[in-house]
């Protein structure tokens, strides 16, 4: 019989900040394959990362190591990066806008308003649209993106065991009217997010 997975980390699952600068080197090359293969590109300059209980325990040790901020930072990065991890029937995914250039990062973003609505998980056809993470509005009111953005894709039974079935096609689109793009999902990146959607 499996272990449960762990769908939630509590302070007792964090490190104490000297155990854990001895580990930092090692969990950091550790967790290189495991990023790499949630990691989705699509179009010219955007990227999702698809999230789970390893990618956001490192986030809130690293975080806590930088900062430092005791108990009380803790309890703040457990209630801001908890969500981010799936629950059995959700694909979880950071969508970040990469744009080196300050100068056209800041046109592309105004251009790009409200693009965390057009994007969607496609399985065997059937579109699955993200939910943001409803914390902050990401869109300003004279329409700039932000160049992050944290989105919910649940999906019903059928539409897990289609995702599982690797002759049914999963892809990643964005439909919006200023970056229309779509990758497809496959290989080991497909049998990561597989795994984010059993219990």
């Amino acid at each position: 019989m499996t272990a449960v997975k762990k769908r939630e980390i509590t302070p007792e699952d964090i490190l104490p900040l000297a155990e854990y600068q001895k580990i930092r080197k090692e969990h950091k090359q550790k967790l290189i394959p495991i990023k790499k293969n949630r990691r989705v590109e699509i179009g010219p300059f955007a990227t999702f990362y698809f999230e789970n209980y390893d990618t956001m325990w490192a986030q809130i040790q690293e975080m806590l190591y930088i900062e430092q901020g005791g108990d009380e930072q803790l309890q703040d990065e457990l209630a801001a990066y908890n969500p981010l991890i799936p629950n059995g029937s959700e694909l979880v995914a950071t969508f970040m806008i990469e744009i080196d250039d300050p100068v056209r990062r800041d046109f592309m973003l105004r251009q790009l308003g409200h693009i965390e609505k057009s994007i969607y998980l496609s399985v065997d056809g059937e579109k699955i649209y993200a939910v943001p993470e409803q914390e902050v509005e990401r869109t300003t009111e004279d329409g700039k993106a932000s160049s992050i953005h944290f989105l919910h894709f649940p999906l019903t039974d059928a539409q897990k065991a289609a995702f599982m079935d690797p002759a049914i096609k999963v892809q990643l689109g964005v439909e919006h009217e200023n970056y229309g793009h779509i990758a497809l999902i496959k290989g080991d990146t497909r049998a990561a997010l597989a795994r984010d959607l059993t219990s």
